[in-house]
């Protein structure tokens, strides 16, 4: 910052976001916009009465008139705050014109726009595009970091990349632990399945994980073998246990609410045991690559082959399902996502992490049941449909009023990585080269955001969706927070530091204020404006603590401007009121 300005004497003055403490949660309150789950119009018809002669008459009675049906109720529109807080949940960051666009047709009508953006260009073919398939990248990653960035902040299929990301939250799969060549192709491929599934249904998308290359090496399943009783050699068991516990049904059984269920004195009943690890990991025998071919990332991107010899062709009996021998090894595998993909967890256990990562930490048990009974049927007869589950989501109740966003208990704290893409998207920003390579690897705690995408550290993400930081109120209160556990003193710091650096770039990547700079001498505005775009839902306090900030800057000069503008940017993306989302 120019003009006398230092802003580490305003990031003082902002509590420590590790210290905010949840408090109970409000009772639901429907909002004003009449949301489909929670709205059931009944038309009752009057009563025709008899008319006509006295007793004993032998005309027909009159017709009864049936008065025309009541019109239907208007449409709300939300105000500009309640797009912004939508998209918050909906997307990876909204521009101004994208937060006028939810305002002026809805919810609904904004979803069903993403719903039918189709995928411009992939991870794979931007990279094949970007010359990155070049024999010198065979053994490194590059073009990797370049090519998740372009995606978050560039790709107009907002909604697509949003649950894209929070499936890859929990179906992981990290660049680090995939020992391929062309490593950097093998994750693309495996983020675009993702991407395209995102809208499909859950049970395809269980097939297309599971006979994934990246998968196959990141969970040490690819070339795995059948038991050989001569060495004593036996499957590797990595893919079924993850596959179970962290992709489908986790380690208790749950009610359709999510709640847990509970056997005899009380105690949790386990979903699975070893012998059901055992005989899954029969499955997963003789799966690899299509093809010898290495000069090339090409067979990547195919789902692996099943080979017959290497296969398992004894019997395979996992959670109460038997395959019987014989079974070859596309059907093996079809036959057990089929017995996974019917287990009554999936359901509750699918639709409350996808909660968790887009609208809420701690769901009421009741938003959680209406999910899964939409996971479950999707008003026709379909089970496992991602955008009707999608949709049932972000137009829940829970999810769109703002009495229940107001609880303590209520809301998120924003992954790193959907805070820069927040603002990056918020003020248009883009790589002028049109090469990405600017931003890189942020998964530093001490200098950058601490997380990066597509760089998880384990298959158990950069944080457990059960995770409570110990030791504080949080805990207290019963509650999770599962990006605490990616969150200190040091890495919050990193953070500030990090964006403080970034806001006002002029690098390659870097965005463009020119909208919103226009405002810098009013600072109510720009402050107001900055507000609306990032989503912060700042406080009135909070608001008097930037404006001061902004208005020590001198608003004449030739950065000075600039300057406000940057420091109304930084400082909110800063604040409390930001770094949860509400």
């Amino acid at each position: 910052m120019t003009d006398g300005h230092d802003p580490g004497k305003r990031f003082a003055e902002f509590p420590d976001i590790a210290a905010l403490e949840p408090a109970p949660a409000e009772a639901a309150v429907p909002d004003r916009h009449g949301l489909p789950p929670e709205i059931v119009l009944t038309a009752a018809l009057p009563l025709a009465a008899c008319g006509g002669g006295g007793g004993g008459g032998g005309g027909a009675p009159p017709a009864a008139v049936v008065p025309p049906p009541p019109p239907p109720p208007a449409i709300v529109l939300p105000t500009g705050p309640e797009a912004t807080r939508f998209l918050s949940q909906a997307s990876m960051g909204s521009s101004r014109a994208g937060i006028d666009n939810v305002a002026a047709i809805g919810f609904a009508a904004w979803l069903d726009q993403q719903f039918a953006t189709a995928r411009t260009v992939s991870h794979w073919d931007w990279l094949v595009q970007a010359g990155y398939n070049n024999a010198a990248n065979i053994d490194n990653e590059n073009g990797f970091d370049p090519v998740m960035w372009r995606q978050l902040i560039a790709s107009p299929d907002q909604l697509r990349v949003r649950v894209g990301m929070a499936l890859l939250d929990f179906l992981v799969v990290g660049i680090g632990g995939v020992t391929s060549g062309w490593r950097q192709f093998a994750v693309a491929a495996y983020v675009d399945v993702l991407m395209d599934g995102a809208f499909g249904n859950f049970r395809t998308l269980l097939t297309n994980i599971s006979t994934n290359a990246a998968m196959g090496y990141y969970l040490t399943f690819l070339g795995n073998r059948r038991a050989n009783a001569q060495t004593g050699a036996v499957p590797d068991e990595n893919y079924a246990r993850e596959l179970m516990q962290l992709f489908t049904i986790g380690l208790l059984r749950l009610n359709a609410d999510g709640t847990v269920q509970t056997g005899a004195g009380g105690q949790p009943i386990e979903t699975y045991t070893q012998d059901d690890i055992t005989g899954l990991a029969r499955v997963f025998t003789g799966w690899n690559l299509d093809s010898s071919d290495a000069t090339t990332p090409d067979r990547l991107r195919r789902p692996m082959a099943n080979i017959a010899s290497q296969h398992e062709t004894g019997a395979k009996t996992f959670l109460g399902t038997t395959i019987p021998a014989g079974t070859d090894g596309a059907n093996s595998l079809r036959l057990a996502l089929d017995a996974i993909f019917a287990h009554p967890n999936v359901a509750p256990f699918v639709s409350k992490q996808l909660i968790q990562h887009l609208v809420t930490s701690n769901p009421a048990p009741a938003y959680v049941a209406r999910i899964s009974a939409v996971f479950e049927n999707n008003g026709s007869g379909v089970r496992g449909d991602l955008r009707a589950v999608v949709r049932a989501i972000l137009l829940d109740v829970e999810a769109r009023s703002v009495a229940i966003a107001d609880a303590a208990s209520f809301g998120k704290l924003r992954e790193p990585i959907n805070r820069l893409t927040g603002w990056a998207r918020a003020f248009n920003a883009g790589s002028a080269s049109g090469l990405w390579n600017t931003i890189g690897d942020t998964s530093s705690t001490s200098n950058r955001l601490g997380q990066s995408p597509g760089r998880s550290p384990s298959v158990f993400n950069f944080f457990r969706p059960g995770y409570t930081p110990p030791n504080t109120a949080i805990a207290t209160a019963g509650l999770v927070a599962p990006e605490f556990q990616i969150t200190n003193e040091p890495s919050v710091i990193a953070y500030v530091n990090y964006m403080a650096g970034l806001v006002p770039s002029t690098a390659d990547f870097r965005a463009n204020y020119a909208d919103i700079i226009t405002l810098a001498g009013d600072s109510t505005a720009l402050v107001n404006e900055v507000d609306l775009r990032l989503g912060a839902r700042l406080s009135d306090a909070t608001k008097a603590t930037i404006r001061g900030a902004v208005d020590a800057i001198l608003a004449t000069g030739a950065n000075g401007p600039a300057n406000r503008v940057y420091t109304a940017v930084t400082l909110t993306l800063a604040s409390p009121e930001f770094l949860v989302q509400k």
